[in-house]
């Protein structure tokens, strides 16, 4: 529905390999997802280069996306995939609070905590904004999940400025962290950068910061115990056990029974096993208006 980036960061290559942000039609997207529906699914994730920046000349934007989508009748679940902190506008949170379809998990890309390294970065924010959206969202859905992805090692980084990004993101109340290593990338503006960090140093900063994301996640994950929740349940079979998710993505699991599959049903979460996936006991053999 959306492909390519109009966006100049500087450790970035898409926009070389994909060109200039473009999008489908409201209209396309609508009958693509109806037709979708129709074969009995209950979820769509949105998905893009540049999600956010959804939209043709006519007027059309993710939020008239999104509103249309709201509509479709049979679609249960929406989910947002990756969307860039100054696209993610409060309309937008604004109209997911509220939606009985958009659920409440977010994926907002920070890069780093140092607002000196996301100037070096292109990156169109600071992490004032950042911190903005994580606040707006949880002031409207307490129970939301949000995830972060973060850079580690990128030229002119300092231990300074990684603790700046450690500690930025200790304290924001978010769900989980994909933590990336920066790599260096043929024709991109930070090659050209001094201060570049040490390989070893940019795997130190990465496995700090993964403990961090294991913490924050089962921290979320405990805040749920023992409360019911609506699960969509996916059609695996792994020793015994399926599993799918909450509208909040806690992913859970329970004993295999084929009636469950593709099926929206109250659970109640029980407790996080070793391999940090929670187990259910199923109360309801449906829940339709369940998100």
């Amino acid at each position: 529905m959306q492909d390519g980036c109009d966006y100049n960061c500087s450790f970035c290559t898409i926009p070389l390999a994909r060109g200039k942000s473009r999008s489908d039609s409201v209209e396309n997207v609508i009958t693509r997802a109806n037709e979708i529906v129709s074969h009995g699914t209950k979820e769509i994730v949105l998905t893009g280069v540049n999600l956010g920046d959804f939209g043709n000349d006519d007027g059309e934007n993710f939020y008239h996306l999104a509103k249309e989508l709201d509509k479709i009748e049979g679609l249960e679940r929406i989910r947002i995939s990756s969307i860039e902190p100054n696209l993610l506008t409060n309309e937008i949170i604004e109209w997911v609070s509220a939606s009985k379809k958009f659920v409440p998990h977010f994926h907002i890309p920070l890069q780093s905590g140092s607002n000196k390294i996301l100037k070096l970065m292109r990156r169109r924010y600071l992490r004032e904004l950042y911190a903005q959206r994580v606040e707006k969202i949880k002031s409207l859905m307490p129970h939301c999940c949000i995830g972060v992805d973060v850079i580690t090692g990128f030229p002119g980084e300092t231990e300074e400025d990684f603790l700046d990004t450690y500690y930025f993101l200790n304290e924001l109340d978010i769900s989980y962290l994909h933590v990336f290593t920066y790599s260096e990338r043929d024709n991109t503006h930070a090659l050209l950068l001094d201060g570049v960090v040490d390989k070893a140093e940019r795997k130190r900063r990465t496995n700090m910061l993964r403990i961090l994301s294991e913490k924050k996640l089962h921290a979320f994950y405990d805040e749920h115990i023992g409360k019911t929740l609506p699960v969509l349940f996916e059609s695996d079979n792994k020793n015994g056990f399926m599993h799918g998710f909450t509208n909040n993505y806690l992913k859970v699991k329970t004993p295999f029974d084929v009636a469950l599959i593709n099926q929206i049903v109250f659970c109640k979460t029980e407790s996080v096993d070793a391999d940090g996936e929670v187990t259910v006991t199923v109360l309801q053999p449906e829940f339709s208006e369940a998100r």
